[in-house]
């Protein structure tokens, strides 16, 4: 199995500023702005908070509720209204997907997504960046894979409901989408979740910034996730020069461009037993599959 670290969400390039961390602690993920897809930011909400007027008080007015919005990873059913049958979608085209086929990623791997993510709180002129909270990468939802289908053909009769996908608006080279499991299937679990969700709330075995980082891509990983003993390195990080281990835990001074980074848990046998652990103590609960 692998196990892919995802780049996703409002950034510095895309979307322009971070996602924000509300007062109470929840993660609010910002899909990008999309031309191309059939829904706008003031359709969506998460867990009940509408995402047209966060976009529009965090971005100054740069984006508002009728910009279009490229909800991918699409987790949640409860986002929009769902056609029978619905279940959580992840779509890569081009390059990116090319580095996760040349990567063997398939059926029964695990994508944890995470984004930059701040700090805001209300005032008068509404939603805005809390000015001494500093930005930080925090993992904000996973997704086990099922099926991959690529979208290079017409989709098969039982999986039409994908059609709303802001990737089947797109021809591109590379187009598919993983589908996600209802169940995670993980070993030693010992119960059930869904097999794609988001994390409630900001924690801090959720973050990947390190707490005294000068940058958002110094991170502080656990120390199993050291590259040694010729174990393949979390790919696109093969320089050694990247890595660092520490008495408690593992520096990496991650890469500023590439959407999908790819660890082979047959080489960490570690990493998937964390992954489950953190799905397991910090889902919402309400993220749950369409049956």
């Amino acid at each position: 199995m692998k196990l892919i670290l995802s780049r996703k969400g409002f950034d510095s390039a895309a979307g322009g500023v971070p996602s924000p961390i509300l007062p109470d602690g929840r993660l609010i993920v910002l899909p990008i702005p999309d031309d191309h897809s059939l829904t706008t930011y003031g359709e969506l909400a998460q867990d009940g908070e509408p995402l047209g007027p966060l976009v529009g008080d965090l971005t100054r007015g740069r984006l508002t509720d009728g910009d279009r919005v490229h909800l991918d990873p699409d987790l949640l059913e409860e986002s929009l209204p769902r056609p029978p049958g619905w279940r959580p979608l992840f779509g890569q085209m081009g390059q990116a997907q090319g580095h996760l086929r040349n990567q063997g990623v398939g059926p029964g791997d695990l994508f944890l997504f995470f984004g930059l993510f701040r700090a805001v709180a209300t005032g008068r002129d509404g939603w805005a960046f809390v000015p001494e909270a500093r930005p930080r990468h925090v993992l904000w939802g996973w997704m086990q894979v099922e099926r991959v289908l690529p979208l290079d053909g017409p989709l098969p009769a039982e999986l039409a409901w994908v059609s709303g996908h802001p990737h089947c608006q797109r021809r591109a080279a590379n187009n598919v989408l993983y589908v996600a499991r209802r169940h995670l299937a993980l070993d030693g679990l010992g119960e059930t979740l869904p097999g794609a969700g988001i994390f409630s709330h900001d924690a801090p075995a959720l973050r990947l910034t390190a707490p005294d980082a000068a940058k958002v891509s110094d991170w502080r990983l656990p120390a199993w996730c050291y590259p040694h003993g010729g174990r393949a390195p979390l790919s696109y990080h093969a320089d050694p020069g990247r890595w660092r281990r520490r008495a408690d835990g593992t520096e990496l001074r991650a890469v500023a461009r590439g959407q999908e980074f790819v660890l082979d848990a047959a080489a960490y046998p570690e990493a998937l037993p964390w992954a489950g652990e953190l799905i397991r103590d910090h889902a919402a609960r309400r993220a749950s599959p369409a049956t």
